[in-house]
Order: C-alpha cells, then structure tokens, then sequence
C-alpha cells in the first residue's frame, strides 16, 4: 500500500519540474530572441514496457529492471528553436534572423575566458572604436571568425545576406552560424548556446534583416493555461498522498486496538 504514496510523489516532483520550466519560460517571454523549453516525463509502464523488451544483452534476454520507480520518470528538457514574431526598431544595428542559424560572439566570462557562443539575439551597438558588440559588450564575430569593426562616423547599412556596406563599401559580413542537429547544442545561460560533443556546423539558410529583433516564441497566455493545468495535476497528487495518510491512519489507530 506504502508504494502508492512513491508513486503520488514522484507525480508532484514532475509537475515541480514542468513548474520551474514553465515559470522559466514566462520570466524571459519578453527576451529577444530567446527559445522556449519543455519538459519530458514517462509513465511507469511505457519504462517497463521498454525494459523488459530490450535485447540488446548478451545473449538475446532482456535486460533486469534493476532498481524503478513505479511513478513517473522525470526526462530530459527539451528547446522549442521555432521562430518568434519579429519587432520594428528602426535602429541599424538591431538584427533580426529569417531562418535557421545563430549570431556568432565571441564571449568572455567573469574569469577572463574567450570562448565562442550563439544566440539569437541581435540587439548589437556599436563602442567608440568602432566594434560591434552585444549589450553586454562581447564582441559579435563575422563569417571568418574574427570581430567586426567599422567606421563609427560612416552610415551602416546591412544587406539581407549580412553583408555590412558603409559609404557605399563592403566592409565586412555578420557571422551566421548553423547546425546540422539542434540536439548537439545546450544552453550556455545569459541567452547564448553551445555546441557539445558531436555537433556539426551546417550552411545557415537564414535573412538579415536590419532594424528588427526576434522576439521570444513563448506564447504567455499558452503558458499561464499549461500551468493552471500543472497545478490542478499537482493537488490531484497531493489528494492521493491525503487520502493514503488517513487510510493508513486508521489501520494503525483503529484496526491496531483490536
């Protein structure tokens, strides 16, 4: 009987997972260019159903359940990389992505290391020298790897393939970076990504589109229905651990006194 108070809580410690993602979402739905998550979970019987039907073992037999929890399997969060809606600025140098692809930067962390990240954000200015950098001043890279500088007294003007004209001039081009599995990145944090172990880069089919910023993709009012919907699923758990609290109550107190 005690099992199915395990199994009413690892419900609860799910949908506390699904929360935290869901809360996450809604504190950056106003973050340029930032890509909603959700959260995966399994069902007891689809994880024993896979268990006792795997083979893969020395000779043929299943493999032992070893130790299971007979609730829910909290899984692996997972980046919705869909498009958000974009935004008219009117200003230069805030950008904008059509298509797949990442904004090459070259970041320095707190301890002084250079490393490259992505992000989708192109909310970029300009310093005195003339670099184009992010908000928070690292530096964005074009398409050879290296930071883009310009003319701070010349006029900018951005062409849909990311090349940089001033006067009338090519100056240089906007580092767009692509990948060939989204699975192969991982978030980073302050917005950015980075590929892990396995990615491979890919050719980028993306437009630049100068004077807008991309939006995040989180619908607020899909996410404040989903999580009206994780709390209703959260007290359903909490009334079962209820319920088997005062069934147990009773067989200790009264059943026990006969």
């Amino acid at each position: 009987m005690l099992k199915g108070l395990y199994t009413a809580y690892t419900g609860m410690i799910n949908e506390q997972h699904r929360m935290d993602t869901m809360t996450n979402n809604l504190a950056n739905a106003a973050t340029n260019g930032f890509k909603k998550e959700g959260a995966t979970s399994q069902s007891f019987d689809r994880v024993l159903a896979y268990k006792i039907k795997d083979t893969s073992e020395a000779g043929n037999l299943p493999k032992r359940l070893g130790n299971m929890s007979l609730g829910v399997k909290t899984g692996e969060n997972y980046v919705d990389y869909s498009g958000g809606p974009f935004k008219e600025t009117g200003h230069t140098l805030d950008l904008a992505l059509s298509g797949n692809g990442f904004f090459t930067i070259s970041f320095t962390n707190k301890a002084g290391e250079t490393s490259v990240k992505y992000t989708r954000d192109g909310n970029f200015t300009m310093n005195a020298r003339g670099n184009l950098l992010t908000q928070d001043g690292d530096f964005v890279l074009n398409d050879q790897g290296r930071p883009i500088r310009l003319d701070p007294n010349e006029e900018i003007t951005i062409e849909r393939s990311g090349d940089i004209y001033q006067g009338g001039t090519y100056v240089d081009t906007i580092g767009i970076t692509d990948f060939e599995n989204y699975d192969y990145l991982e978030r980073y944090g302050e917005n950015y990504f980075q590929p892990v172990q396995g990615a491979r880069r890919a050719e980028a089919d993306t437009s630049v589109y100068s004077g807008y910023l991309e939006m995040s993709n989180i619908s607020v009012v899909t996410e404040m229905v989903n999580m009206i919907t994780i709390q209703r699923q959260y007290e359903a758990n909490q009334k079962v651990i209820t319920t088997y609290d005062s069934t147990l109550e009773n067989a200790v107190n009264q059943n026990g006194r006969v």
